[in-house]
């Protein structure tokens, strides 16, 4: 794997192959990674694994016309037939009126802002092997627990370059450090599985292996004999391993390219009130270490903080270069860049303001009501806003939790459910997408 250093190069230099080669505008991609993991299942190692991969990708432009093509290929031949080849499939590619390199005076130069995403501890193999023996054995010691999918643990690093013709040049790599535990409680029919797992950039930042195994276990356990839940209309807490879901859903709602299409559930609502007044969504892509940091976006723009919900309203479309001509706006830095192709859509770190209230505080006038901790299912429709996922959970008795409930619906709209949201005070700061426990009034519940 190169380092950020010779990426950047590598990328600049497919840039200058394709220039040579007769494009009139080009981009490169490189990325890599590389991995190593070790499962355990009941004491005993099941499987060891290392995975490396490097690619680089190349997006040219004859007039308006585009083409993108990828290879792991690196060697110098491989380079210049990959960028004759570019070439001569954007010649023969429709025209398209918006596709372009971002425009020059947006770009950013630098100096880049420290994200902290390297550790430069490497974890042994059997460094490993102890971490997830760890977890696998906290979790089979809870009472109840009766069998085992395993537990893992795993470190990485991956490198990501971004190459212009029109003078950007940026690279940056992260480190990555996972463990996490799966298993069943009860016996027969009754059985149930769950499971915990944690991943961060640096091993420090990590949980114990001990604790994440108890709360696999504990999660298992506490899922035993579940009941049935009436059908009707009730509050719904949404517990915070589900609840960044839904701000998920509104992210994607919220893509320049989803609005261009006329294809959001957002569309025309900018300035209205979509969550209660005071609710604040923000993004913060240069927290120090967190999952989604990154400098750049993939167009060579600069990534900033900013609240994409102020006060209960949207702020703005979310904006790569393409889809900011065709609406006729400045592009926000949002471009992401996978494999190859044209950019899409990606979000920093986010997080959802907390409330004032506790989930115990928040759940305490709910006579009748569930706590949902698992969703099953994708029926969410991204034109209309309509929700209904499969769940389980927990029962809401007078304002206290009263038991594990699984096989229901819940039901609504995605518009009305964010004007019937309240935070609960739990704010977390260890996922992609940071939300505290939500309370929805007024959802559907499809069960007996």
């Amino acid at each position: 794997m190169l380092n950020p250093e010779q990426a950047r190069e590598r990328a600049q230099d497919l840039v200058a192959r394709a220039r040579r080669a007769g494009a009139d505008a080009a981009d490169a991609v490189y990325g890599a990674s590389s991995s190593e993991g070790i499962q355990i299942r009941l004491g005993k190692l099941e499987d060891v694994e290392r995975s490396e991969s490097e690619h680089i990708s190349l997006r040219v432009f004859s007039g308006t016309r585009s083409a993108s093509i990828g290879s792991s290929d690196l060697s110098d031949l491989a380079l210049d037939e990959l960028a004759a080849r570019a070439i001569a499939m954007a010649r023969a590619a429709p025209e398209d009126a918006y596709a372009g390199l971002a425009p020059e005076e947006l770009l950013t130069h630098g100096p880049f802002p420290e994200l902290d995403l390297i550790d430069p501890s490497e974890p042994s193999p059997q460094a490993l092997r102890e971490r997830a023996e760890e977890a696998e054995d906290a979790a089979r010691a809870v009472q109840g627990v009766t069998n085992s999918d395993g537990a893992s643990a795993s470190a990485g690093f991956g490198i990501f370059a971004l190459a212009t013709s029109h003078g950007f040049a940026g690279a940056y790599g992260a480190s990555s450090h996972s463990t996490s535990a799966s298993v069943v409680a009860g016996e027969g029919a009754g059985k149930q599985r769950d499971s915990a797992w944690r991943q961060t950039h640096h091993v420090a930042d990590l949980p114990g292996a001990r604790e994440i195994g108890e709360l696999a276990g504990t999660r298992a356990v506490a899922r035993l004999e579940p009941g049935k839940v009436k059908s009707g209309p009730m509050p719904v807490l949404f517990d915070p391993r589900v609840s960044g879901t839904l701000v998920g859903h509104l992210i994607g709602a919220m893509s320049g390219s989803a609005i261009a299409r006329r294809s959001s559930f957002l569309l025309d609502r900018l300035g209205e009130q979509i969550f209660a007044p005071g609710t604040v969504i923000a993004e913060d892509p240069h927290r120090p270490r967190g999952l989604r940091a990154r400098p750049f976006d993939g167009e060579g723009l600069a990534t900033r903080a900013r609240n994409l919900v102020e006060d209960g309203k949207i702020t703005g479309w979310l904006l790569d270069c393409a889809a900011a001509r065709q609406l006729g706006l400045e592009p926000t830095g949002h471009a992401s860049r996978g494999g190859g192709g044209a950019p899409g859509i990606s979000v920093g770190n986010i997080h959802l303001e907390p409330g004032p209230l506790s989930p115990a505080e928040l759940m305490a006038d709910i006579a009748d009501g569930i706590y949902v901790t698992e969703l099953i299912g994708q029926g969410v429709n991204g034109v209309t806003g309509d929700y209904s996922r499969g769940a389980s959970g927990f029962r809401i008795v007078n304002g206290e939790l009263a038991g594990p409930v699984a096989e229901f619906t819940i039901a609504g709209n995605l518009l009305k459910m964010f004007a019937q949201m309240t935070p609960a005070s739990d704010l977390e700061w260890y996922r992609a997408i940071n939300v505290p426990t939500l309370r929805v009034d007024g959802m559907t519940i499809a069960g007996n």
